[in-house]
Order: C-alpha cells, then sequence, then structure tokens
C-alpha cells in the first residue's frame, strides 16, 4: 500500500489559486466522497486551511492527487500542475508530521493546525473514506504536534492566524488601546481575534448572524453586531478583521469607498477571501491577507528536541506498518508449516498426543528459524521466550 499526497501550499500557491480549491467541513466530506468512489484507492483525507489544501491517498496504484482533487472540485487541473507539490511514502508520511507539528506553516509553530489536521482525519472517518494506514498515520502525526507543544517550543508565545494579525495591527497602528475595531464572524478564528484585540485595549464589537440573548458566543468585553447592519459600523471603526467561511465578500471596494470614515487597515483572515482586493486600491486603505503573516518570522532552525520527537513518531507509524505486513503474512506461514509438518517422517506411526505436541512444536519452531536466520538474534529469541511464559505461566523469564 502507497501514502501518496498533493500539497497545495502558501509556499508555491498564491491565495488567488488556493481559495479556489478551500473547503468547509461539509464540503470537505463531499470532495473525499467523490475522490473515493472515482479512483482506485482504498482511502483518502482531505486538509484544508487557510494556508493549504493537501490530499492523502491510500492506494495500491500509483495515481496523482492533485489530478484528482480538481476533478472532484469541478475545476480544471491545467492552473494548479506545477503549483501542486507530489509526495509520495517516506516523503509524503514526513511531511504530514512535519505540518500538524507546525513546520510548514507560514506562521511558525502555529497552535491551530493540530486541531485542524484532527478535523481532517475526523471528517474521513465520517465520510467513510479513512483506513486502518491513513488513521495511524494521521494519529502519529497528531501525537507529535502535541507532544512538540507540550514538551519543546519553537516560539516564546503561542500563535495563530489571529494573534499575528493582531500583531500585525500592533504593528501598524501603534498602540490598539481605545481603537475602534469591527471582527466579521463569530467562528474559532474570528472570536481568537476579537478576545486578544480587547486584551490589547481596543474596543471590539463582533458582527452575528444570529444572536440570542445570554448565549456565551462572543469573547467577554466585546459587543455585538447584527451581520445585516454591519456597514453602518465599520463605518467610523479604525481597525477591521474579517474570518468567516463565506463564499462571498463580506465587504466589497464599493461599499468601503462609500463610508465616510472608513477603517484604514482591515486584515482579511479567510480562504477564500472575504474581502475584495481591489480594497487595496483605495487610498488611504492598507489591505491585509494570510499570506502577508508571519513574515517576519526568520528563525526555522528545527530544534533537536522537536527533531526527535518527530523521529520517534516515525519509528512508531513504521513499527505498526511493519507490524501489519508480518500480521498479513502470519496465515500463509501457518499454512507453509502445517503442510510441512504433515509429511515429516518423525510424525508417522504410533505416538501419544503428548510425543506429536512436542515434535509438532520442535519441528516447526525450527522452521521458523531458519527462515530467519540472518534477520533474528539471541536476544530476541529470549524476548519472545519471556513473552510466551508470562502469558502461560503469569511469569516472565530472566535470562543471564
Amino acid at each position: 500500500m502507497k501514502i501518496i499526497m498533493a500539497s497545495l501550499e502558501h509556499s508555491l500557491a498564491p491565495i488567488s489559486l488556493r481559495e479556489q480549491l478551500s473547503f468547509t467541513r461539509a464540503q470537505n466530506s463531499q470532495v473525499v466522497k467523490k475522490i473515493r468512489s472515482a479512483a482506485p484507492i482504498s482511502g483518502c483525507v482531505l486538509l484544508s486551511t487557510c494556508n493549504r489544501t493537501e490530499l492523502y491517498l491510500a492506494s495500491e496504484e500509483d495515481v496523482e492527487p492533485g489530478r484528482l482533487l480538481c476533478q472532484a472540485a469541478g475545476c480544471e487541473y491545467a492552473p494548479y500542475q506545477q503549483a501542486f507539490i507530489t509526495l509520495r511514502d517516506d516523503e509524503a508520511i514526513r511531511h504530514l508530521i512535519a505540518v500538524a507539528a507546525g513546520l510548514r506553516s507560514r506562521i511558525w509553530g502555529e497552535d491551530q493546525i493540530i486541531s485542524q489536521v484532527k478535523d481532517a482525519i475526523s471528517l474521513a472517518r465520517e465520510a467513510g473514506t479513512a483506513e486502518p494506514m491513513l488513521e495511524t498515520l494521521f494519529r502519529c502525526a497528531i501525537s507529535a504536534g502535541k507532544e512538540i507543544r507540550t514538551k519543546a517550543h519553537l516560539t516564546a508565545l503561542p500563535t495563530s492566524a489571529a494573534s499575528m494579525a493582531v500583531e500585525l495591527l500592533q504593528r501598524e497602528a501603534g498602540s490598539l488601546k481605545g481603537r475602534r475595531a469591527i471582527v466579521i464572524g463569530n467562528g474559532e478564528m474570528g472570536r481568537l481575534a476579537a478576545g486578544l484585540l480587547y486584551a490589547a485595549g481596543a474596543k471590539v464589537s463582533v458582527t452575528l448572524r444570529t444572536y440570542r440573548h445570554g448565549e456565551t458566543i462572543v469573547p467577554s468585553g466585546c459587543g455585538v453586531v447584527p451581520y445585516e447592519e454591519r456597514m453602518a459600523h465599520i463605518d467610523g471603526a479604525d481597525l477591521l478583521i474579517s474570518a468567516t467561511t463565506s463564499p462571498h465578500y463580506t465587504i466589497t471596494a464599493e461599499q468601503l469607498s462609500a463610508m465616510k470614515n472608513p477603517p484604514a487597515i482591515l486584515v482579511d483572515l479567510a480562504i477564500p477571501r472575504d474581502i475584495d482586493p481591489k480594497v487595496s486600491e483605495l487610498p488611504g486603505i492598507r489591505l491585509y491577507n494570510v499570506d502577508d503573516l508571519g513574515d517576519h518570522l526568520e528563525n526555522r532552525t528545527v530544534p533537536e528536541d522537536v527533531q526527535k520527537i518527530i523521529q520517534n513518531q516515525l519509528d512508531n507509524f513504521y513499527h505498526w506498518v511493519n507490524y501489519r505486513e508480518c500480521m498479513n503474512s502470519l496465515s500463509g506461514l501457518k499454512e507453509a508449516i502445517y503442510q510441512r509438518l504433515l509429511t515429516a517422517p518423525e510424525l508417522a506411526g504410533t505416538l501419544s498426543e503428548a510425543e506429536i505436541v512436542a515434535l509438532s512444536v520442535d519441528k516447526a519452531v525450527d522452521l521458523l528459524i531458519s527462515g530467519l536466520a540472518d534477520r533474528i538474534s539471541a536476544e530476541q529469541l529470549h524476548r519472545c521466550e519471556s513473552k510466551i511464559r508470562l502469558h502461560t505461566t503469569g511469569r516472565s523469564v530472566v535470562h543471564p
């Protein structure tokens, strides 16, 4: 079984390409089902974030993940062909673990990628497109990401697109204390951005499509603006962050140009983009998107403790693969030994049941060890014996 993946990520693909292959949770499930039903594969997982879209496949055949993804999404493959990175087997496995660790993110060591990787395999599982090898690979990648964040640190502070957006606003606008800020979107990213803005001293309002009194869906201290009335509140604001999953612009250049006092700085955290790119052409307005975050982070040297964690999870994955392959071979091995024992002259004649068992075991072990003579050591045999005796008597064997 091969692991094959294609990645459309920020390092090669501009945002104009990535946003056309960006998927919501519902779209993700639909796409993996289409790919699974149309392609000669055993399983597939789709990871879609603001920085990357990646398709992971388990397949006996050598297929093109990027082409399959474009076909399922209903778009032409040609514009993307040079932008996709396609990796196979060990390179694909190492790539996913590095992604979960935050090593492939524009924002070095970002926190949100772990939950996004978990969501990807969970959605595939719900859609029926996950399979054992992909499940194990994603589990190892998630474990690596979690361990790195608890035992090692790539950065001094937790990082996310929202935190980097607020940091960018502080660099561009100076102190945020007393500044009026509007956050469009009340999903995870929007709530995180609103909370960070409020903590920095800004007067924050969050747009909601629905709002029920008493329901805690915005950070404490932040105001609420009905989404339909957002334009009236944006006019006169100092700063704006938009982070929704809307397929349409939340604000256009025409709407902003019609305002008397539009915000001077806007940050678009969405893929597909929330804010009309033409906004950047308006005088006195600065527009930033996810590709503008994290560029100032230059230290990309992976610490030794992080490398050890990654290698440990790689070893865990390959150990599982080896065990699985061994288990798949056991039925054939058992049958071969059984057929050989049937023809063994030592077992012919009138023997007691105990003698037959003893001779069968003796012959089977000799056959097995002779086939593994160049791959097995005395120490490994001692461990095997100890484990068998432990299961039989409850006591392990200690060899000198």
